[in-house]
C-alpha cells in the first residue's frame, strides 16, 4: 500500500482533524522499513514524504470528480464534503434516521431476544432476574423485534424475535453475525480498556455508526457501556446455549 493511500485511510477514519505530528507516527515505521544503506531514512525525511503525500491527496480531492476534500481545519487534516454540495447533503441528513435511543433494561432485553430467539416474556425475565414486559413495548414500536407466534407450553405465550429493522440498525447480514460468547468476551475487554464512560441502568445508550459492523453485547457488570450499536447487556445469556444462527 502506498504512502499516499494509508495517509488517505488515517485522515478518512479520523473522527476529528488529525496532525501531521500523529500522521507522521502513525506511518514511520512502514516509511523506515524501506530505508536502505545507501538510502538511509531519517525523522525528517519521513515527514517531509507524509507532507508532500498529503498535498499530493489534497490535490487530487480538490479535482472536480470528488464530491469530498481534504483540508487543513483546526491545526489538522480532515475529510469534507465540499461547500457546493452542502445543500444536497443537508437534504440527504434530514432524510436519515435518528439514531436509535434505548435504556440499559431495553438494551439487555434486547440483548436477550437476539441470542435466545424465538422468546418469550417470561423466559426473557427469567434469564434477566427482573420483570421484562415493561420494555417490549418499547422495543415492539422501534420495530426492532417482533411477534413469532405462541410457544406451544400452558398459557400459549407469545414469542419474540428480532427484526431486519434490528440487522439494519446494527450492521448484520444476520443474526448469526452476532459475537459468539468467546468473542463477546473479547469485546468486552476492549470496550472496558478503551476507558469509554459507563452507564448507570436508566441511562440513554447510542447507536454507534460502525464501521465494524458488529453489535456489541454486555456481560452482566454493576456499569456497563453501551455506545456501540446493540451496546451492552446482562450477560446471563452466556449461561445459555450458543447464538440462534
Amino acid at each position: 500500500m502506498s504512502l499516499k493511500a494509508k495517509l488517505e485511510a488515517i485522515v478518512y477514519a479520523a473522527e476529528t482533524p488529525i496532525t501531521l505530528d500523529h500522521m507522521v507516527q502513525l506511518v514511520k515505521e512502514s516509511v523506515v522499513s524501506g530505508a536502505t544503506a545507501e538510502a538511509p531514512i531519517d525523522d525528517a525525511e519521513v515527514r517531509s514524504r507524509v507532507r508532500a503525500s498529503l498535498e499530493e491527496l489534497s490535490a487530487d480531492y480538490a479535482a472536480s470528480s470528488h464530491g469530498i476534500e481534504v483540508r487543513q481545519v483546526a491545526g489538522g487534516y480532515r475529510m469534507s464534503t465540499k461547500p457546493e454540495h452542502h445543500d444536497l447533503v443537508r437534504d440527504f441528513a434530514k432524510s436519515l434516521k435518528p439514531p436509535i435511543r434505548l435504556s440499559l433494561p431495553a438494551l439487555e432485553t434486547l440483548a436477550v431476544i437476539a441470542y435466545k430467539q424465538p422468546v418469550t416474556v417470561p423466559e426473557i425475565s427469567e434469564i434477566r432476574g427482573v420483570d421484562s414486559s415493561g420494555v417490549i413495548a418499547t422495543l415492539l414500536d422501534r420495530k426492532l423485534i417482533t411477534t413469532a407466534g405462541r410457544k406451544a407450553v400452558i398459557g400459549r405465550p407469545i414469542l419474540y424475535k428480532s427484526t431486519k429493522e434490528f440487522l439494519l440498525r446494527f450492521g448484520l447480514k444476520d443474526v448469526g453475525e452476532l459475537p459468539s460468547m468467546e468473542e463477546f468476551e473479547k469485546l468486552v475487554a476492549e470496550s472496558f480498556q478503551s476507558e469509554m464512560l459507563p452507564l448507570s441502568d436508566g441511562a440513554e445508550a447510542k447507536e454507534a455508526t460502525s464501521a465494524d459492523g458488529a453489535a456489541q453485547i454486555e456481560s452482566e457488570r454493576e456499569t456497563v457501556d453501551s455506545e456501540n450499536e446493540l451496546g451492552s447487556a446482562e450477560s446471563h445469556a452466556a449461561g445459555e446455549n450458543d447464538p440462534a444462527a
